[in-house]
């Protein structure tokens, strides 16, 4: 059983690696670009946004949610598989190993579980119902990315997690067990079998509540294994340090970027649909999948947008994007176009065909 004084080197360690990082100034983590996290121009307009917007914030009818065990039971042809539980939870089947991303499988993005921004649909399996996993991965600390009740369960797992410099006293205080946890700062490297992790920049801010603002890293990833290189950004805003991470670690066969929860006043800090093509060709582009989108309340736009936006605009481009619906499990490079599932919700449109 760990000691008191186990906990306190822990800590004082945590601290020791966090000052020696490059993006830790002061008495916290900073963006390499003078970026916050407050609302960029006048506050007013996005008010009446908020109250008089009128946009279709939530789903008008229950989304399409599929069971993923049965696929989940067989291994990938091609030995990538994915499966979108929602937000940024991923299940990552690649080369033989089981990665879940950013586990969320609370009813509420909140400290909360009476209040807070409320998932629009069931979970399409319960936690426990998960197969064997190899590793998992928080990009940062922010409750719709890090949930305590989640996190809870799979420490009963026992197993590894790979997060961003300083989470792991949050994986800590929820249970996960010490040797278990592997910390990076951007550019170290992690491996869990037959995949490498990778922290990389990204542009954002960490926190959890009044006074641990920026304690914790912030990180993008790229997981690669002897067939396969993936991206995946966590949460962030646009920035040139995308370049760096195409040149030195791309190209990549699966690129997921966020899309969801943007809005000119925090632009800086979440890309959106429009930011998110262009990171896409910053990093020297691959099969783009949206995420952070379809399950979450947390902007002004409708529900919907991200997906539709960013639709037009990758057909525009001649971007292959891979929009698997919510519990479906997909290999990315045998879909061919858009799957526009979320339209079965309201009115069906037609989606353009993109070029495989």
């Amino acid at each position: 059983m760990p000691t008191v004084s186990d906990s306190a080197r822990r800590a004082g360690l945590r601290l020791e690696r966090s000052r020696a990082s490059r993006q830790f100034e002061g008495q916290g983590f900073r963006n390499t670009a003078p970026v916050g996290p407050g609302l960029q121009g006048n506050p007013l307009p996005l008010l009446g946004e908020y109250f008089f917007g009128g946009t279709q914030r939530t789903p008008p009818a229950p989304l399409p949610v599929d069971d993923p065990r049965g696929t989940w039971a067989r291994a990938p042809d091609t030995g990538l598989r994915v499966t979108w539980l929602g937000h940024s939870t991923m299940l990552l089947e690649v080369d033989g190993a089981r990665v879940l991303t950013d586990p969320v499988f609370g009813d509420r993005a909140s400290p909360v579980s009476f209040a807070g921004p409320k998932r629009f649909h069931a979970t399409p399996v319960p936690v426990d119902a998960l197969p064997d996993l190899d590793a998992v991965l928080v990009s940062h600390d922010h409750y719709d990315h890090l949930c305590r009740s989640t996190i809870q369960a799979l420490a009963k797992r026992r197993v590894p997690f790979v997060t961003a410099l300083g989470v792991g006293r949050h994986l800590e205080a929820f249970g996960v067990a010490p040797e278990l946890i592997t910390e990076l700062d951007w550019w170290e490297e992690h491996r869990v079998g037959p995949v490498a992790f990778r922290a990389a920049p990204s542009q954002h801010f960490s926190g959890r509540g009044l006074g641990d603002r920026n304690t914790t890293l912030w990180a993008s990833w790229v997981l690669t294994t002897d067939k396969h290189r993936l991206f995946f950004s966590g949460d962030t805003g646009l920035t040139t340090e995308f370049e760096e991470i195409g040149r030195r670690c791309g190209p990549f066969d699966l690129v997921m970027l966020e899309v969801g929860a943007f809005h000119p006043s925090w632009g800086g800090i979440h890309l959106g649909p429009e930011n998110a093509l262009k990171a896409h060709a910053m990093l020297g582009g691959g099969t783009l999948m949206p995420v952070h989108w379809g399950t979450f309340n947390l902007a002004l736009h409708a529900w919907d947008e991200p997906a539709e936006t960013l639709v037009r605009l990758a057909t525009e481009q001649q971007v292959r994007l891979f929009t698997p619906g919510l519990g479906r499990s997909l290999e990315p490079s045998r879909v061919e176009g858009v799957t526009p599932w979320w339209r079965e919700v309201g009115e069906p449109r037609l989606v353009p065909r993109l070029a495989p």
